[in-house]
């Protein structure tokens, strides 16, 4: 009985993913593949989100090795508030966002380098989402890892750098690697936040949640559907690199 219920969300992932198949055909993932709208919807999408996670990355490997090796007032605080971002709806974090860059710090940043409605914001607004899960990644990455190695390290000599980057970094490469695949991957579905702080022009800062977006309010469905599948194509090759070369139990 457990299995047929546990069995039923998988069969209706799988599901969705044939309907959407049987609604298009390789004509229009052809056609859709020839527009320059598309073409520039997934250039700027490839780029934006492999900037994400880049950026992510940097922030959640000192990040989650401050977390999960040092304790301080206020941790279970800031532990929670890193959280923020995944609880919170994604047009949460587009308004936050949107209303940030009206206050005086905000808007002397504009008055240096426009920021709203530009490839910036989409940046940012995929950044704000995708770190979160990063962070949480290398948390339990760093937490699993026991110290004794960098304990001895010190007491040969090595400073606290060193004992970081030559003991404990190589023993979450892939930690790292499954923290970078889940803020690409999110960072790619990604579309409250970007409506609403980086609008959705086309040629601009139109990215593939955009671009549906936009082809299902023109009521072009098949390029909609056309599209989504070559999301879900991205998604899912990403989330396979995760499973063969990531360390399963940093998986979240």
């Amino acid at each position: 009985m457990m299995g047929v219920i546990a069995s039923t969300y998988i069969v209706l992932i799988l599901a969705m993913m044939l309907a959407d198949m049987s609604y298009t055909s390789p004509g229009h993932i052809l056609e859709a593949l020839q527009s320059e709208e598309i073409q520039y919807a997934i250039k700027l999408s490839l780029i934006t989100c492999t900037v994400t996670m880049i950026l992510s990355v940097l922030v959640a490997i000192p990040l989650g090795y401050f977390m999960a090796r040092f304790e301080f007032r206020f941790k279970k605080f800031i532990d929670a508030v890193l959280d923020i971002p995944i609880v919170l709806p994604p047009l949460v974090i587009g308004l936050s966002l949107l209303i940030l860059f009206q206050t005086a710090p905000g808007q002397f940043i504009e008055s240096h380098m426009r920021i709203t409605y530009t490839v910036y914001s989409v940046v940012i607004a995929q950044f704000m989402v995708a770190c979160a899960f990063a962070v949480r990644t290398m948390y339990v990455t760093f937490i699993q890892i026991n110290n004794r190695q960098e304990q001895v390290a010190l007491t040969l000599g090595c400073n606290q750098s060193q004992s970081f980057f030559y003991i404990l970094l190589p023993q979450a490469k892939n930690g790292i690697l499954t923290a970078a695949s889940l803020a690409w991957a999110r960072a790619l579905g990604e579309f409250g936040p970007i409506l609403i702080f980086s609008g959705a022009t086309r040629m601009r800062t139109e990215v593939l949640p955009t671009t549906v977006f936009l082809e299902m309010s023109v009521g072009n469905i098949e390029a909609a559907v056309a599209v989504s599948l070559i999301m879900i194509v991205s998604g899912f090759a990403v989330l396979m690199i995760v499973r063969l070369f990531g360390d399963k139990n940093t998986v979240l």
